[in-house]
């Protein structure tokens, strides 16, 4: 029985470890001939090592499948055009990109560095742009293709000590979402999917009080692997007609995420002044405030 992406090539950034390992592993048993890229960077983005990438690419060619490992950079232009290259020198194209590569640099808003924020912005936010940008032009040449970019809901919601991973993140929306208006012509598709998983990532943030305890605890639960399936059909045939969608997933459950629209609006036929924006507008659209919220507090049950 063919699975859902026979014969695709299909790129998967960070597939050394976690969410990305658990793509690529799940792409080839469905018949992708997959690169798997890893630079093997510590959790902060430093250091290298091709262990995890060989060791992933080595257990689908055990399976059966077909995989190389590739160790350059993402973050840099000419180093993610080599991870491209590798899938079109070693497969001869390219269908499916995952830009998951992703390091983290948490640290309260007022102390963050300049270097913090660059580390984090150059491995996920450029690092999308630099493995699109790239394969854009195979996919416009062939007149097909996709990309699967892992946002986060630290973006979309809101979360403490993040605003590099965060803005990187809600970014990565963005960009799909321009991805998917400049390259429908060409039947390339662009989606965003928010994992939820028990990582090297998630295993870093500390358990400040007995609630982050408990999230923790119930986390721990959700692996990666279940984050997997949706990203093989977003790569499929089969969600030909998905695109510049947002979704999430937390275990069993899969959420079509809300995107940017006017919640509610103010009309005055002379115009504003800022003290008609006090006395008219404030009281006509304070009821439909978005409140400061993280994570925790949208998704406030325990994963099913």
């Amino acid at each position: 029985m063919a699975g859902m992406v026979e014969g695709k090539v299909v790129v998967v950034t960070g597939a050394g470890r976690g969410i990305g390992r658990a793509i690529a592993m799940l792409m080839a048993s469905h018949g992708a001939r997959v690169v798997v890229n890893d630079i093997g960077a510590s959790l902060g983005g430093e250091g290298s090592d091709q262990a995890p990438a060989d060791e992933v690419a080595a257990e689908i060619r055990k399976a059966g499948g077909e995989a190389i490992a590739n160790f350059d950079s993402v973050a840099g232009f000419a180093s993610a055009g080599k991870i491209i290259q590798c899938a079109a020198d070693t497969f001869g194209r390219i269908d499916c990109v995952v830009n998951n590569a992703g390091i983290l640099r948490d640290v309260i808003f007022h102390k963050m560095t300049e270097a913090d924020w660059d580390a984090v912005v150059s491995v996920m936010l450029k690092g999308a742009f630099n493995c699109s940008r790239h394969a854009a032009d195979h996919f416009r040449r062939q007149e097909s293709g996709c990309f699967i970019h892992m946002t986060s809901t630290s973006g979309l919601v809101g979360s403490m000590g993040q605003a590099n991973y965060s803005a990187a993140k809600l970014g990565m929306v963005a960009l799909s979402t321009s991805i998917a208006h400049d390259m429908a012509r060409f039947n390339v598709r662009s989606n965003c999917i928010a994992p939820v998983a028990w990582t090297r990532m998630t295993q870093s943030i500390p358990a400040k009080d007995p609630a982050a305890q408990k999230r923790i605890e119930q986390r721990s639960q959700v692996t990666a692997e279940h984050n997997a399936p949706l990203a093989v059909f977003l790569a499929s045939d089969a969600a030909r007609e998905v695109n510049a969608q947002v979704f999430s997933v937390r275990k069993n459950e899969i959420f079509l995420m809300s995107q940017s629209r006017p919640l509610r609006s103010v009309h005055r036929g002379e115009g504003w002044t800022p003290e008609s924006c006090a006395e008219h507008m404030l009281p006509a659209v304070k009821s439909w405030f978005v409140p400061l919220q993280r994570t925790a507090d949208v998704f406030s049950w325990d994963s099913i």
